[in-house]
């Protein structure tokens, strides 16, 4: 039994809560931008930098609490990494609406709709998640379903390449074009890597808590 020289500050949980919940909504966001007509793009680009704002300011409210507590609910490199992995695929996606618009974008592949709905429910289930962590039971389903899902997320990816460079996506053969969704392609791969990296996170804390 660890000793402990005055109660956990559990209100780092609701704040891990609080940040978690706003990934669905950055995805949703997202969801609607590569969905809709270029014209409609900008001002949902515009949103998802708002939503993106509000999960920095949750992220640097946590490291604040961590920073005023004594004693953590668990150790504080993990509160940490959790909450800056948490930050970085809402980073990642907000960057991914931004390259859609900075580029000029017209209709996209099907396959990035469907990179975007794996981060759907990757954010989702994430923030599902985030409060069981309290008690830190109930949580194995969730790392095992999201790297169910990342490994769907690669399975799209590679497809998704292989449409691009084959000249089967509306880019077709233009080098530049093709340029530009790749990049957004590697993006969001790399925004659904980013939910593993917070399941491992979660993961490492439950296994060193028990």
């Amino acid at each position: 039994m660890r000793l402990r020289l005055k109660p956990r500050d559990t209100s780092l949980f609701d704040l891990l809560t609080q940040q978690a919940r706003l990934l669905p909504v950055g995805s949703g966001v997202l969801a609607q931008l590569v969905g809709s007509a270029p014209e409609a793009r900008v001002a949902l680009a515009e949103t998802m930098r708002e939503t993106e704002h509000r999960a920095d300011e949750a992220t640097h409210a946590i490291l604040r609490r961590i920073n005023e507590t004594f004693v953590t609910p668990f150790d504080r490199d993990d509160i940490y990494d959790l909450a800056g992995r948490l930050d970085d695929c809402m980073d990642d996606m907000e960057e991914v609406a931004d390259l859609v618009v900075l580029y000029r974008m017209g209709e996209l592949p099907a396959g990035v709709v469907e990179q975007v709905g794996v981060l759907q429910r990757c954010a989702e289930l994430t923030a599902e998640a985030m409060p069981r962590l309290s008690t830190m039971k109930n949580l194995r389903e969730f790392w095992v379903e999201i790297n169910s899902l990342e490994n769907e997320g690669d399975r799209t990816h590679r497809q998704l390449l292989s449409d691009i460079f084959d000249g089967l996506t509306p880019a077709g053969t233009d080098p530049i074009e093709i340029m530009k969704i790749k990049e957004i392609a590697d993006l969001l791969e790399s925004a659904i890597d980013g939910f593993e990296r917070v399941a491992n996170a979660i993961e490492t804390i439950v296994l060193k808590e028990a």
